[in-house]
């Protein structure tokens, strides 16, 4: 006897909600900002907000439409932090761990947007 149809869509909607997410993730990765440059805030703008969290900025430089911040924290890691131009919310962000390897968290905290 042949499974309900119920049983036979379980596999595929799995399936389906498995590739849906995958866009999620690969975007985090891959922040692109789509900003009129009219809308942006000014470097000064992205300087003061490293700063104000304790950051020293070394570089800022634009990464597919996106504020790249390359700073120190008070360890001395190296930080990368992906910023929206127009929000300056923190869209990833990168800690430089003390064996070399990079730690991405590209779900910012709440104190972070």
């Amino acid at each position: 006897m042949p499974n309900p149809p119920r049983v036979r869509l379980l596999p595929a909607l799995v399936a389906l909600l498995a590739l849906a997410t995958l866009p999620h993730v690969a975007a985090a990765e891959d922040a692109e900002c789509h900003v009129p440059m009219s809308d942006w805030q000014p470097r000064a703008a992205v300087q003061a907000l490293a700063e104000s969290r304790g950051l020293t900025v070394r570089h800022i430089k634009i990464d597919d439409g996106c504020y790249e911040v390359h700073a120190l924290d008070a360890q001395g890691r190296d930080i990368e932090l992906m910023l929206d131009p127009a929000t300056l919310a923190v869209l990833s962000s990168e800690v430089e761990g003390q064996n070399g390897h990079g730690y991405r968290h590209d779900t910012p905290t709440q104190q972070e947007r």
